[in-house]
């Protein structure tokens, strides 16, 4: 009995997708719910698996673009296991070639120059110096590999952040001591009753809510002529992966607890890891989270993620004196940055939004006490 391969439903919006990898080649013979190929869409890459015991048939081959619903090839049920087969013995080592005789020493000019010839360059004057060229890249020094639909739609939705909206950053810097004093000494605890570390993301989710609920302007978007400002608070959580930059979001923020945000926070990590995020879990969310600082970063501009009208970047907490009751002390210091659309959002409302967000933060009761 011949079983068809279809490709699956992967998204709403998503009516076609790329033969990106295919792990069981044709005549093959595969176990049930084995791994036989991956799909790659414009959002994430979805694995599929053999829906029954036999051999394998492909009527597509890797790099060509399927329908949702479309026929790829079979598993015929009927064919049985293939006997285990002795290992096959090595291959002799390839005969030693010849090397090639040394080239031959470059012809040039003489370096020995006549009176006839040294008054006539005085005569013509000074001759241009010669454009370099491009010195040649030494084979074997460069790969190539053709890039992926994920990140070929990252790419076109950076340069379209950049041209269609008039991105500004204004910055920031937060104490930490507050959150790392609370953390350091609550971590056990929280762990013990939630089955999950407590990490700084949290705080700054809680605490960005908090700033949005403060000034409305941030979490807004533009559809047209027309601004659309949104009173749901759900968060889109920049996530560096293999495949590339992917923002899964955490829904209703606002009403989640701490223990919840983690849950969901750790959950999105492990589908990153098996690459099983889903379109559903990057779809919607109003504003943005993105943090360099777990790969060293002290300061950057992150880019608007569209329509999202504005996204907060964190970065590393270096100890560094500041001033504090004019005393200089040493403490944790985190650079805070915030990326907005200066066509809906002012720089009034951009920075009023950063300190709150650092009064928070500095503060956290204020997140427990709303204010």
């Amino acid at each position: 009995m011949k079983i068809e391969i279809k490709i699956p439903s992967v998204g709403e919006s998503i009516s076609e997708a790329v033969i990106s990898n295919i792990l069981k080649p044709s005549g093959s013979y595969v176990k049930l719910d084995e791994e036989i190929l991956e799909l790659e869409t414009d959002k994430v890459n979805q694995v599929l698996y053999a829906p029954q015991n036999g051999q394998i048939t492909f009527t597509v081959k890797q790099g060509d673009t399927v329908t949702i619903g479309q026929v790829i090839g079979f598993v015929d049920t009927d064919a049985k296991a293939p006997a285990t087969e002795a290992p096959a013995s090595a291959p002799p080592p390839p005969k030693p070639q010849a090397s090639a005789p040394p080239p031959a020493p470059p012809s040039g000019p003489s370096a020995r120059v006549t009176s006839q010839e040294f008054v006539s360059s005085v005569k013509e004057g000074p001759k241009p110096m010669a454009t370099p060229s491009t010195p040649k890249i030494t084979a074997g020094k460069v790969t190539r590999k053709k890039m992926s639909n994920l990140r070929k739609v990252i790419a076109s939705r950076l340069v379209e952040a950049k041209n269609t909206t008039a991105m500004l950053t204004t910055f920031n810097e937060v104490d930490m001591t507050a959150i790392m004093e609370i953390r350091a000494r609550e971590k056990d605890n929280f762990l013990k009753k939630h089955g999950v570390k407590l990490g700084f993301m949290s705080f700054f989710v809680k605490a960005v809510v908090a700033a949005l609920k403060a000034i409305p302007e941030i979490n807004a978007s533009i559809d047209k002529d027309e601004i659309i400002t949104y009173q749901s608070y759900d968060i889109g959580i920049a996530v560096s992966t293999e495949r590339g930059l992917m923002v899964p979001v955490v829904r209703n923020c606002d009403e989640l607890s701490f223990g919840g945000i983690e849950k969901a926070l750790e959950g999105y990590a492990k589908k990153a890891r098996e690459g099983s995020i889903s379109i559903d879990d990057l779809r919607g969310g109003s504003f943005t989270i993105t943090n360099g600082g777990v790969f060293g970063s002290l300061l950057s501009t992150p880019i608007l993620n569209p329509p999202q009208s504005a996204i907060l970047g964190m970065h590393a907490t270096i100890k560094r004196p500041v001033a504090i009751d004019n005393q200089v002390v040493i403490r944790p210091m985190m650079y805070i940055a915030l990326s907005y659309d200066h066509r809906i959002v002012d720089g009034k409302e951009a920075v009023l939004f950063l300190v709150h967000l650092k009064q928070s933060l500095e503060d956290p009761s204020r997140i427990l006490l709303d204010l």
